[in-house]
């Protein structure tokens, strides 16, 4: 019997690794002992076996090379949700922190969708209501609107026509990857929102959660192969007001 083990070929798959870091250098921080501790800050080499090597004092060279390095991803945090140029009127509420969020709305108009074979929906473009967009890097929220006039604090909110979708608004991504930079200015951040919304795949009703007054896969259907108007009298109330989601 031949040896398996020994005769099966081997694979090199380093290729497919991502982008590969090779230690260079390490900091090593001391502390003397008492009330009034004083600290010091040796720098060692790493050769290629990765062993530290060269230890000597943190010169001032390599201290502002580090400080430059903090500066810039400082920088990139500081850009998160800052607009290009002038705020567009569609940008309701913006919280620039680091795990803050954007309110924007949109008007009707026509989308590209998507759905999954087993619902028999062809993929195709259809007229969608108003909406309601609230999002953070980790997740959205959804809804729709009555009328595309900017919405107030006190406007109700309607529960988005769309499948994949909560009763609380949040919106089910399944398999989509979100990768939202933190670097990422307020035009961007919500243009990728939006198409990670309509680019993915919609598939199902989330809980049960019917979003309409009828059959909304039915209404999807007849959207796309008749082309016409959101109707808007088949949205369904949330009981929840924009003042409810700031």
């Amino acid at each position: 019997m031949k040896d398996t083990l020994n005769t099966a070929e081997e694979t090199d798959i380093t290729d497919s690794f991502g982008t590969l870091y090779h230690p260079k250098s390490a900091l090593v921080f001391y502390e003397t002992e008492g009330n009034n501790a004083q600290s010091y800050v040796e720098n060692f080499d790493i050769d290629s076996n990765g062993n530290m090597i060269n230890a000597h004092p943190l010169t001032i060279r390599e201290a502002q090379r580090l400080s430059a390095t903090l500066d810039i991803q400082t920088k990139k945090n500081k850009d998160f949700l800052k607009s290009n140029g002038i705020i567009s009127t569609n940008v309701l509420f913006i919280d620039a922190s680091e795990n803050g969020k954007v309110i924007w709305y949109t008007k009707s108009q026509k989308r590209q969708l998507y759905f999954t074979e087993r619902l028999s929906i062809p993929n195709g473009q259809a007229h969608t209501p108003p909406l309601l967009w609230c999002a953070n890097k980790r997740g959205i929220r959804i809804f729709a609107l009555a009328t595309n006039k900017r919405p107030t604090a006190e406007t109700q909110l309607l529960y988005a026509p769309f499948l994949n979708v909560y009763e609380s608004g949040n919106v089910c991504m399944g398999s989509v990857d979100i990768n939202i930079k933190n670097s990422a200015s307020l035009e961007e951040f919500i243009k990728e929102w939006e198409n990670y919304f309509f680019n993915s795949y919609f598939s199902h009703l989330v809980n049960n959660h019917n979003p309409i007054k009828g059959n909304c896969v039915n209404l999807w259907k007849n959207q796309i192969l008749n082309k016409e108007a959101f109707p808007i009298d088949v949205l369904l109330n949330s009981n929840l007001t924009l003042k409810n989601l700031l």
